[in-house]
């Protein structure tokens, strides 16, 4: 019987976490199919009452064999493929693709494509996060959040597909810069949208980011330390959480990104809600910086790519570019053999890390706690799998 004059006895006549009684454990399947897994993904639990013991995540079941049929497709048609493994940073991963080919080519990017694609990649970091900033809050029970998220992101979604012409699967970038130039006015109206945007964010931000019920599920839960994020490889947000003060960004600066004084939001607790304030301060950073480049676009003229020729052969040698993701760090290893395809294209998917971090977080906690935790790691099964 629990010891009614301490503090954890009440606990466990109150809430039941299963001390002081005889368990076996417990083999548990979280998936392969299920709502809170963001696709494919398998969690195998090993559970001892209500705690969790022991947590493999089973990765594979979306695997596409990406990097395989980069090989027999040329550098132009790659990028179809690398927009969809992060269904939710289709920009951003066509884009770290477009970066490696032109390192191998030794092209020089148009300037005002340069500025445009920094501008882009900006509004598609802010379109990934809000479908976080709803998704998590509705997975732990709140479905207000989802609302306002949608909200700013079909705001933000329409000045996205104006440009490319796509909601989800962009195909905007090309080895040498942009598909097309950006409609007349496009830059004015992209500006009216992160007005809005900025306007109302603080509406979602007061909403959920010191409501007790949700600080209640994601303080001081699912802790992930400085050594364990850098031990995993972890990146992004969920790095940032931890107390990882890095980002490609400001550290190794692509694009336009050596002309911009980028912010790097960080925190030092390493819980949920660590990880869920990263993402939404993350988003303030973003607009910003998007109007930034939006304002030097417009001083800015001339071509928006390179005339390349009709088959594109990268010389032989091999490269390797990263960039920084929504989610985190994506690299790209380039070896060419002189052909007009990749002799070898190797990704290093942010979410990939991130998943396998799931291993060391979840392991303590309690199987109330394990749909939290598993959201705030903030991955995409297509980016785990390829």
């Amino acid at each position: 019987m629990a010891d009614m004059s301490s503090e954890a006895g009440l606990r466990e006549l109150t809430v039941g976490t299963g001390a002081g009684l005889e368990t076996a454990d417990m083999v548990l399947n979280i998936g392969p199919q299920h709502p809170s897994t963001h696709g494919v993904l398998r969690l195998a639990l090993t559970v001892d009452g209500e705690r969790v013991v022991s947590c493999e995540p089973i990765i594979g079941y979306m695997h596409r064999g990406a990097e395989k049929l980069f090989e027999v497709r040329d550098y132009r048609q790659i990028m179809v493929l690398a927009n969809r493994h992060d269904w939710l940073s289709a920009f951003a991963s066509e884009l770290g693709v477009a970066l490696a080919v032109e390192r191998m080519l030794g092209l020089e990017v148009p300037e005002r494509a340069t500025w445009l694609r920094t501008a882009l990649a900006e509004l598609n970091r802010v379109l990934n996060h809000l479908m976080f900033l709803g998704s998590y809050p509705l997975e732990i029970g709140a479905i207000t959040p989802m609302f306002y998220a949608f909200r700013e992101r079909e705001t933000l979604q329409s000045v996205l597909e104006e440009a490319s012409g796509g909601r989800m699967h962009y195909m905007f970038n090309r080895v040498g810069g942009l598909k097309e130039e950006v409609p007349a006015g496009w830059t004015g109206r992209a500006r009216v949208a992160i007005d809005e945007v900025r306007r109302r964010l603080p509406q979602l931000d007061q909403l959920i980011r010191r409501n007790d019920i949700f600080l209640a599920r994601t303080s001081g839960v699912g802790v992930l330390t400085a050594e364990q994020a850098a031990g995993y490889g972890a990146s992004g947000p969920v790095a940032r959480a931890s107390g990882l003060d890095f980002d490609l960004r400001r550290d190794e600066p692509y694009l336009a990104y050596g002309e911009l004084s980028v912010p790097v939001v960080t925190r030092a607790s390493g819980d949920c809600h660590a990880r869920f304030e990263v993402l939404l301060d993350q988003v303030y950073v973003s607009l910003d910086l998007a109007q930034q480049c939006l304002d030097r676009v417009d001083q800015l003229t001339g071509p928006v790519n390179v005339r390349l020729p009709k088959v594109v052969k990268a010389p032989e040698g091999q490269t390797y570019a990263w960039t920084e993701n929504p989610l985190g760090v994506n690299g790209y290893y380039l070896v060419s053999r002189g052909e007009k395809t990749p002799w070898r294209m190797k990704l290093r998917t942010a979410s990939f890390a991130n998943v396998q971090a799931l291993a060391t977080v979840i392991p303590g906690s309690l199987v109330p706690d394990l749909i939290a935790i598993l959201g705030s790691m903030f991955f995409v099964v297509g980016d785990v799998d390829k």
